[in-house]
């Protein structure tokens, strides 16, 4: 087994999508990788969302992650736009506890939140407050996130590779090409 700093250097190294500017960014992406890899295999829901501007993304995002093209498992993932169609209302801390009491009941077992989009969204309030949190976040270095810049002309295309490179890292632990072990 390898490690998965040194697994995930090489799958950089070897796709053919141009990811050279991921090999210095790899020391920021596999901690928060490993511990989103880790909630996967203990079988918590995936709730994905965005900020308005990357709604296409979580959609390729939940498409991608669980095509059955894969040949895996499928994945407990969804959407929270989906779950909850006025999202967009929730506006307190009163309302985002709502929402937070659905989704205990709704996945006893536990869930992470996975967001894309910008920190200063009204919907990243939702996941901020979450201990559970895989965090891909515009413009503003947050503990414990991945930093992107919403400026960056290839943002877009950043963003797909960043969901290829998650696919084949949750293909590596489920196919035993790395172990829980080498996820820290």
């Amino acid at each position: 087994m390898q490690k998965f700093l040194q697994w995930t250097l090489e799958a950089i190294r070897e796709d053919d999508a141009l990811m050279s500017w991921m090999e210095e960014k790899r020391f920021e992406w596999v901690p928060l990788v490993s511990s989103a890899l880790k909630s996967v295999l203990l079988g918590h829901t995936f709730i994905i969302l965005t900020d308005k501007k990357r709604e296409w993304f979580g959609k390729y995002l939940s498409q991608s992650l669980n095509s059955f093209d894969k040949n895996r498992p499928l994945l407990p993932i969804v959407s929270l736009d989906e779950l909850c169609i006025n999202i967009d209302e929730a506006n307190s801390k009163e309302k985002i506890a709502m929402i937070e009491d659905m989704l205990m009941v709704a996945f006893p077992n536990g869930y992470t939140f996975f967001y894309i989009g910008q920190s200063s969204s009204q919907r990243a309030k939702i996941v901020k407050h979450s201990e559970r949190s895989f965090l891909w976040v515009m413009d503003e270095h947050l503990q414990n996130s991945f930093y992107l810049n919403s400026n960056d002309d290839l943002l877009d295309i950043k963003l797909i590779q960043l969901a290829r490179l998650f696919n084949k890292s949750i293909d590596a632990v489920l196919f035993n090409e790395i172990s829980m072990e080498d996820l820290g």
